[in-house]
């Protein structure tokens, strides 16, 4: 008759943490502040902004007459073939949402 022994196997013991899907949201969101807080003090002191004020482009005022429209006051200020940007410039400098002028309107035009 023949005996036959069995050995248990060795196991390796399993963590006993176990985390949720809530908690292993937490662990990484814990994470990305904690990476964004390093760079942004890392790279925070690399601003270029400084307690001067800085020089206004200088302009004129324009007042609109009946018919005008902001392409022909850009193409009277503008240099050849830049009539576009400058229309852009306008609108930016007097916060325009459109470009339709009224008569008798004050506009504020780079002076170049």
């Amino acid at each position: 008759m023949s005996s036959m022994t069995i050995t248990p196997q060795f196991r390796a013991p399993t963590s006993t943490v176990r985390l949720t899907r809530r908690g292993r949201l937490v662990v990484f969101l814990v994470s990305l502040v904690l990476v964004l807080a390093t760079a942004f003090i890392l790279l925070g002191g690399a601003s270029m902004a400084t307690d001067k004020a800085g020089t206004p482009e200088p302009t004129t005022l324009v007042m609109v007459g009946d018919g005008d429209t902001l392409w022909d006051i850009a193409s009277t200020v503008a240099a050849d073939g830049e009539t576009q940007a400058m229309v852009q410039r306008i609108e930016s400098l007097n916060h325009l949402d459109s470009s339709m002028l009224m008569a008798g309107q004050q506009l504020l035009v780079p002076a170049e």
